[in-house]
């Protein structure tokens, strides 16, 4: 059976075809929105699928639901196959390049034949691209930075599709029977936010038995290393899997402390690392007459800032009594704001604070003075249960001129206003450092949510200078957000440190358009780790009055 990500691929690729072929829009969307739903639960789908029973999931229509059931037994679906026959070869590929959508991409192939990114990219050198209605200079520039994106973008992964293939690859490794353990490590033990290469560490009695086991399941490669044998995983997986295996327990640590931290944290310690036989990588930090650093933590930046600053992160998710910053039905989530609270609920919040896209972002649905209204009763029937208490808040945009889409009535009547660009994006520095800090310094403002607009492996941040934002947003204590959602886990971890040197308070928020997406906040954490963030820097693990109180800093709100 496919992995839900194979079958999201699937579906996505199925609207995409649609939409260059002129399909009924609705059916376009239907796709799509199938897509996201799958992409949203955490649920196992596997069994529904086995069962056909996938109609419980919201958003996965019956016509949807079949081409699953088809994808899943044959491994390819009629629907796609039917489309794939009457589309020009090589046009699904072009979906790859931000910025192309249907419209784009059939008329590009109508005027130039173009059909792959090859055909793309020489059309945009030659500049012939230029002759097509509504391509210009500038637009040809960014399409070239977009195809060497992608380029550069290959071979690597985001943090949680890495959690996926080492989850899918341990569950394997458990099955041998002949290892006695292993440990991720390199850069996902580290928590990068892209990862190049998956890392295990393993310790077994017998190198020969290992291998002979392994071979069962994967093709591989070794090279001998100096302390361990490299493993190389052939083709199977997106990034390349490296196993260091070694037989002598008593280098395991060593190992294990050598092979996670990045090269510049790992050479402060010279060639002393091998001279210890220890049992534990406390133990090993002993000996080598320094602090215990917490894995994530092992990158050059600990080394240079002042020690307050480096003390290990005591972040968990334990610790977190608020949920701030999600979406509902309302503007562009897939959930109620009841069945989101109820979540939170359910996951141990304390509150929540919903913050649904303000009326700017219309292609999110965002909520005019109305929807704003009706919202609000919601909020206060929910609040009228035994149960999570619920800030009604907002995301409100910030427009080109650093100004908030409301008028001050509105903004004064909600408890909790993140802020946010979603627009003009290519701004140059200047223009753009001071429109985000006109918006901070907005007594309405209680967070700045994604500060550099990046997505990782999709858009590079846009243009700012985010030390003046950081500094901007201590001088008006604005908390500044660690989005955790791993297509962004923006503020980087690399400014945490100053941002905590600077004073900042910091907010911790999944962006969650459905009830799945809020345990991403664990990637958050992750992040915020990284930087050596504790608890009492994060707003939403403030108890409830404490909350209330960040809330009423600067302005008074009506937060009972």
């Amino acid at each position: 059976m496919p992995q839900k990500k194979e079958i999201i691929k699937h579906l996505k690729e199925i609207a995409n075809l649609l939409d260059f072929n002129n399909a009924n829009r609705f059916k376009v969307n239907a796709f799509k929105n199938g897509a996201t739903a799958l992409k949203s639960t955490n649920e196992n789908i596997e069994p529904y699928i086995k069962d056909k029973t996938l109609t419980h999931i919201k958003g996965i229509g019956k016509g949807i639901q079949q081409v699953i059931y088809e994808f899943s037994e044959k491994g390819e679906s009629s629907e796609r196959a039917e489309l794939i026959a009457k589309t020009p070869k090589g046009i699904l590929e072009l979906f790859k390049v931000r910025g192309l959508g249907a419209k784009k991409i059939q008329l590009l192939y109508d005027e130039l034949n173009i059909s792959s990114i090859a055909d793309l990219e020489h059309a945009c050198n030659d500049k012939s691209i230029l002759s097509v209605k509504g391509f210009t200079e500038k637009g040809r520039q960014n399409l070239l930075e977009e195809i060497s994106n992608l380029d550069r973008y290959s071979s690597k992964v985001r943090l949680n599709a890495a959690y996926n293939i080492v989850n899918e690859i341990t569950e394997q490794l458990q099955k041998l029977d002949c290892e006695v353990k292993f440990d991720v490590t390199g850069d996902l033990r580290r928590n990068t936010e892209i990862i190049s290469k998956i890392e295990i560490l393993i310790y077994v009695n017998t190198k020969a038995e290992f291998y002979k086991k392994i071979s069962n399941i994967y093709n591989y490669n070794i090279l001998e290393q100096v302390t361990y044998s490299e493993i190389s995983i052939e083709e199977l997986f997106e990034i390349p899997i490296k196993l260091y295996v070694i037989d002598d327990e008593s280098s395991y640590y060593n190992t294990l402390f050598q092979t996670t931290g990045s090269k510049s944290f790992v050479s402060n310690f010279g060639d002393r690392i091998f001279e210890f036989s220890v049992k534990s990588e406390e133990k090993l930090f002993d000996k080598l007459n320094t602090t215990y650093v917490i894995p994530e933590m092992r990158e050059q930046q600990y080394f240079d800032y002042a020690p307050h600053l480096t003390k290990n992160s005591n972040l968990n998710f334990d610790k977190f009594k608020g949920l701030l910053h999600f979406h509902t039905t309302q503007s562009d989530g897939l959930n109620s704001l009841e069945e989101m609270t109820g979540a939170a609920n359910k996951m141990g919040f304390e509150y929540a604070a919903v913050c649904d896209h303000s009326k700017t972002a219309v292609y999110a649905n965002g909520l005019n003075e109305d929807a704003i209204l009706e919202q609000r009763k919601i909020v206060d029937t929910i609040n009228s249960k035994n149960g999570i208490k619920v800030f009604h808040g907002i995301e409100s945009d910030i427009l080109s001129d650093g100004s908030l889409d409301y008028a001050e009535e509105i903004l004064s009547q909600f408890d909790f206003i993140v802020i946010s660009i979603h627009s003009s994006f290519t701004m140059g520095e200047e223009e753009m450092t001071n429109r985000i800090i006109k918006a901070v310094e907005n007594k309405y403002a209680d967070v700045l949510a994604h500060p550099t607009g990046r997505l990782l492996l999709a858009r590079e941040p846009y243009k700012v200078n985010i030390k003046k934002v950081i500094d901007a947003c201590a001088a008006n204590d604005v908390a500044i957000e660690i989005n955790a959602n791993p297509q962004r886990l923006d503020l980087d971890w690399r400014e945490i440190y100053y941002a905590r040197e600077k004073g900042c308070k910091f907010a911790i928020n999944p962006d969650a358009h459905s009830v799945g997406g809020i345990s991403d906040i664990n990637y958050g954490i992750k992040i915020a780790r990284k930087g050596g963030m504790q608890s009492e820097d994060v707003i939403n693990c403030y108890s409830t009055s404490d909350f209330i109180k960040f809330l009423n800093r600067k302005v008074k709100r009506k937060t009972d």
